[in-house]
């Protein structure tokens, strides 16, 4: 039982990585767009590809945040009172994100559409980096049982910024793969999908080198970590990377879903791969999940709650996804 809640919360992990990772990402590669002129166009494009479901992959951070606190309550504890500085800029980002995202469409100013702009962008880039660095705190045992750990270098450390940097670069590949895939489709644009196709090669390279370097890091820092990864989660990761390098080479292929499917697939292998090197831990090597979690009847509950949300959310989401792009379908008829 204990096992199958841990599978229930790293499920919602590895969908908010995909679905609001490809979200965080655009925000990146607004930031970087260029000035207004240069800008415009892949401005909006993000704002066509994002709009209507940028909200809604929240709720994959709530459903991970519940089941963490219902299931392994001694652990969320210790994370939120040690972690609570990048937590706090975690939630801000993604409040200032949706401030920025949401009035820029309505500022008339040149002033203010730039603001709300740097807001979005800003804060696209600061809340994957903050739950990088969260992870990086976790799997490398800086998290104690007890909590009250501390505040700067529980996640201001080696593991932890890799963690951050890597959230970054991965989140702007698996955004400039959905973007490119979103420029053939329902109206082609080739300048935009070569545009995002040449950041999404640049992105799959940097997430090389970050992983390269990776190792050197863990190596040194984490060791236990970069032992379980490169034995047990080795064959998640070689999948990763395959994926990743598919997903670029189907750009070309002008079949949006195609590229799209691959390069979610490469980042759920990865995330998948440091849930297979944390186990049986929640917390470094000093908390199991079986010391962290909650009485058999609360789990049983859980485990009847989890499924009862994945009947409702996942079609829910899946109707929004296909009823918007009816919608692209339609506006562009």
């Amino acid at each position: 039982m204990t096992d199958a809640i841990g599978v229930i919360l790293f499920t919602g992990v590895i969908a908010y990585a995909v679905f609001g990772g490809a979200d965080f990402g655009a925000g990146f590669w607004d930031l970087t767009a260029g000035g207004a002129v240069r800008g415009s166009a892949p401005r909006s494009l993000i704002d066509r590809s994002i709009g209507p479901v940028w909200e809604a992959n929240h709720t994959w951070l709530i459903y991970c945040l519940v089941v963490l606190w219902t299931g392994f309550p001694p652990a969320f504890a210790a994370i939120t009172t040690t972690l609570y500085i990048p937590l706090g800029l975690a939630a801000f980002g993604i409040v200032l994100r949706g401030s920025g995202f949401a009035f820029r469409k309505v500022t008339l100013r040149t002033a203010q559409q730039r603001l709300t702009g740097v807001l979005f962008a800003v804060s696209s880039v600061l809340t994957p980096f903050c739950f990088g660095g969260i992870a990086g705190a976790v799997a490398s045992g800086r998290v104690p049982s007890a909590g009250g750990g501390a505040p700067l270098s529980s996640w201001l450390n080696p593991t932890g910024v890799l963690g951050g940097v890597l959230a970054v670069v991965v989140c702007a590949y698996l955004a400039a793969v959905f973007l490119s895939s979103a420029a053939t489709h329902p109206y082609p644009d080739e300048a935009l999908h070569r545009y995002f196709r040449r950041r999404a090669l640049a992105a799959g390279i940097a997430a090389g080198i970050v992983c390269l370097a990776g190792v050197f890091v863990l190596h040194a820092d984490a060791p236990r970590l970069f032992h379980q990864l490169s034995t047990r989660g080795l064959a998640l990761l070689i999948v990763s990377a395959a994926a990743g390098l598919a997903a670029l080479a189907t750009l070309r292929a002008r079949r949006p879903r195609l590229p799209r499917s691959i390069a979610s697939l490469a980042v759920a292998t990865v995330i998948a791969g440091w849930g297979v090197a944390q186990y049986p831990y929640l917390l470094g090597t000093h908390l199991s999940l079986t010391q962290a979690a909650a009485p058999e009847p609360t789990l049983w509950v859980l485990v009847a709650v989890a499924c009862t949300a994945a009947v409702l959310i996942a079609p829910s989401l899946a109707a929004l996804y296909v009823l918007h792009e009816r919608d692209r379908l339609t506006s562009s008829a």
